[in-house]
């Protein structure tokens, strides 16, 4: 049986046309920079939209070297089995589970938390039942290698989509939510 929370996990991730969320050495560089040509593809929006944010180490590591915090104004927990510095305001490194960390975010009455990445904290979570939505942009470019969209898995998990949204240069917004007992 799946856990039923009240916290809903987003795992909101651009990715290569071919399934991968950053270089093999952790590189986003190819990725489009919202708002750079007036356009900001739904941050903006969804960023509004979520209570908290949770990411994996090395995704912690590569925000830091954008100078600048980019998730200001929200609690961010930052999953690492290593000790790591946390310099920045609101974040809270944590070796506990994803569900313990769920469980957390409903005692605190949270409503919404975006998953940033990566791809082995997505798929750990999706391994616990946890993800509620994917809202997954694709990005027309072929990278041929990298840091998958997930982990390999066994666990099949049927969802819906519900959205899509396509932009001029090309991206895909496509957003998937759970299908009951799928």
């Amino acid at each position: 049986m799946e856990p039923t929370t009240l916290v809903q996990v987003i795992y909101y991730v651009a990715t290569s046309l071919d399934g991968y969320i950053a270089t093999p050495d952790g590189g986003v560089e190819w990725l489009p920079i919202p708002d750079r040509e007036g356009e900001d593809y739904g941050y903006a929006e969804f960023y509004a939209s979520v209570d908290a944010v949770l990411m994996g180490r090395s995704t912690y590591e590569k925000s830091l070297e954008f100078g600048e915090w980019v998730y200001p104004g929200k609690p961010c927990w930052v999953f690492s089995r290593q000790q790591i510095d946390i310099n920045q305001p609101d974040v809270t490194l944590t070796s506990c589970s994803p569900g313990e960390v769920v469980a957390e975010l409903e005692a605190r009455q949270f409503k919404r938390a975006w998953l940033v990445g990566g791809g082995q904290l997505a798929s750990s979570f999706r391994a616990h039942g946890l993800i509620s939505e994917y809202i997954i942009t694709i990005i027309p470019t072929i990278l041929g290698k990298g840091i998958p969209l997930f982990t390999s898995s066994d666990r099949v998990e049927k969802l819906k989509l519900v959205d899509t949204q396509t932009f001029e240069d090309g991206l895909i917004a496509l957003r998937y939510v759970q299908v009951p007992n799928g």
